[in-house]
């Protein structure tokens, strides 16, 4: 039987090992991501973020694993749960601290129980569960597991054990086999395609234009511009950032095809910029910031240069991050996503299950509204 293992930094699992459990097509659970973000200092103890990542061995061979991470709060999760906090307070009791198998900072569905094959992925399941309980954690977390976990966990039947949670993203879908960006506003409704090519215009009138750089192309100078639009933009929110440059040089370094960077240029200056990475066949938008404000800027760095970027790559998927119903209007349809949570405490776990059931609800009928809302053409999207 495969003995579980704890491991509190990642560089204790080989980067072959860790890799050899996942397809590659996901960069979020890549050990180059994820080893990444602690050896560059962007997880700390006093953020919520102390890896615990869980390994299943037979000997000295790796068969399962989980990216992992003990939270003292629910912060860079993007899977809110902070009235459950109150309520285990309302009781007199600790919430935190939990455990949460998730991609720090990163609201993207993926793999997040890598097995070597199916039985050894529930092994790796069972193993949490134990794990939750035997540690004395309120609860264990799976943020944004990807659709081949399903059966895992019952499908779309309520394991007790394992809690539903549903919400929703906005993904820009290829399925109609777009060649061109013309192509792809030639499915829209006449209203839609009218403003996008006005917000596309506007930038250009300005005078900006864009360059678009993967790692390996990236200058030092290119690295740390971007860094800088985007402590920009946690510095407008007054929120405090979490990927330092060391981080980015990381990610252009050890995944330099994977990292795709949009640097918006005026009078020879960059003046804008919007980071992602690159899957198998997705584009993931992360963050973007900006030194000069201009109409458009906005969409057109984070949104239709990513779509250009996929159409002339062959990527069918564009994922832009968490919210934003304004994207939408821009051809970024509602889509589900999904989380599991194991609650130790029966008595929680009791009444969460009805909460969760409602939320569930909620967010269906709250899908249904959206996809009325559709800006392509009927018979485009047919």
């Amino acid at each position: 039987m495969p003995v579980m293992r704890i491991h509190r930094v990642l560089s204790e699992i080989p980067a072959a090992a860790w890799d050899a459990l996942h397809d590659g097509r996901n960069p979020f659970i890549a050990h180059g991501f994820l080893h990444g973000l602690d050896a560059t200092g962007c997880l700390r103890d006093d953020w919520g973020w102390t890896p615990l990542h869980l390994g299943l061995w037979e000997g000295e061979t790796l068969v399962a694993a989980a990216p992992g991470y003990l939270k003292t709060n629910s912060h860079g999760e993007f899977v809110f749960d902070h009235a459950w906090a109150r309520a285990y307070a309302q009781h007199g009791l600790d919430y935190y601290p939990k455990w949460l198998c998730a991609a720090p900072y990163s609201p993207v569905t993926g793999p997040r129980l890598l097995a070597r094959d199916e039985m050894a992925k529930r092994r790796l399941l069972e193993a949490i569960t134990d794990f939750a309980g035997q540690s004395g954690l309120s609860s264990a977390h799976i943020n944004f597991h990807g659709e081949a976990d399903e059966a895992l966990f019952g499908g779309d039947t309520q394991d007790e054990r394992w809690l539903l949670r549903e919400d929703i993203q906005y993904h820009w879908r290829n399925d109609a086999g777009w060649a061109t960006f013309e192509d792809y506003l030639g499915a829209m409704d006449r209203k839609h395609r009218k403003n996008i090519r006005q917000e596309r215009r506007k930038v250009h009138e300005a005078g900006i234009s864009f360059r678009i750089l993967h790692g390996d192309e990236a200058a030092d100078d290119d690295l740390a511009a971007m860094h800088g639009f985007y402590l920009q933009t946690f510095a407008d929110y007054g929120n405090s950032p979490a990927l330092t440059l060391g981080f980015l040089r990381h990610l252009a370094r050890t995944m330099p095809r994977q990292l795709v960077i949009v640097l918006a240029q005026r009078e020879g200056a960059a003046i804008a910029g919007a980071l992602c990475l690159r899957g198998g066949n997705t584009l993931y938008g992360r963050y973007w910031g900006a030194a000069e404000l201009h109409p458009g800027l906005h969409f057109e760095a984070c949104y239709y240069q990513g779509i250009d970027y996929c159409l002339r790559e062959g990527l069918t998927r564009f994922e832009p991050g968490a919210q934003g119903r304004h994207k939408l209007a821009r051809g970024f349809l509602p889509t589900l996503v999904r989380s599991r949570h194991h609650v130790v405490d029966p008595r929680f776990a009791r009444a969460l299950r009805d909460w969760c059931a409602q939320e569930r609800r909620e967010v269906r009928h709250h899908l249904q509204q959206l996809q009325a809302h559709s800006p392509f053409r009927d018979e485009a999207a047919a």
